[in-house]
């Protein structure tokens, strides 16, 4: 049986850098739509099935900010890649903060839309995996691959495609430090400098909804100058 193509949505305002994309992207295998304003790309998200949604920022009717915040509450579990020219620290926080998976700044070579949308769109699968060495559970947390979601002791949350694959990353560490670098290659494929900050936002993300106290965790610590670590008994060891 052929495998069924991605469909993808892209939403920008830029007439010349939508059709450019949506050329490139449909080229590589993958079935595309577009919408040219933060209503359309909202009202296109909701009424259809996309399984990654590429977000212009700066755009008439509705923000990608507020595009994005939208998504996330109705259908969590979509990836979503910002394509934007607002590339400061601030922009690209504010992004991550409205439930961006990723941002990639504007001007980018096409190479690099690819790399992002193939990385993102793994981990959309997480829940196909057939590894029988995956850890789905440790201590009091439990990882639930198909629904996306985290069991803690009693409470179950839902994680973005991301937050569940730090997360996943994590159990494979148990108890041992995780450097961001490891993480950068790990859930995200790629890595530099200026990605450690994505990656902290995620990460806050993520404790806020595994953690009943964020200032004093019982799960998930920041190992100074390293990284992470997980400690599903919620028992922490000397870092």
């Amino acid at each position: 049986m052929q495998k069924m193509s991605k469909r993808l949505l892209i939403v920008d305002d830029d007439k010349q850098i939508r059709e450019l994309l949506a050329f490139d992207i449909a080229h590589s295998g993958y079935i595309v739509d577009v919408a040219s304003d933060g209503q359309e790309g909202l009202k296109k998200a909701l009424e259809n099935h996309y399984d990654l949604i590429l977000l212009d920022v700066m755009m008439p009717k509705m923000n990608g900010y507020d595009v994005c915040k939208n998504i996330r509450i109705a259908k969590p579990d979509i990836p979503i890649l910002m394509l934007t020219a607002k590339g400061t620290l601030e922009d690209k926080t504010e992004g991550f903060d409205c439930g961006a998976d990723d941002y990639l700044v504007k001007p980018f070579e096409i190479q690099e839309v690819l790399l992002r949308i193939r990385a993102l769109l793994r981990r959309g699968e997480v829940g196909q995996k057939q590894n029988n060495k995956e850890v789905l559970r440790a201590g009091d947390i439990e990882i639930l691959p198909e629904s996306l979601e985290a069991m803690i002791l009693d409470k179950k949350v839902k994680l973005t495609p991301t937050e569940f694959e730090i997360l996943y990353c994590l159990m494979q560490h148990i108890n041992t430090p995780v450097t961001l670098a490891t993480l950068l290659d790990e859930v995200w494929g790629y890595g530099s400098d200026e990605d450690v900050r994505m990656v902290r936002v995620h990460v806050g993300g993520l404790r806020q909804k595994i953690e009943q106290n964020t200032r004093t965790p019982k799960y998930l610590h920041t190992v100074v100058n390293v990284g992470y670590k997980l400690t599903p008994f919620g028992v922490l060891e000397e870092l």
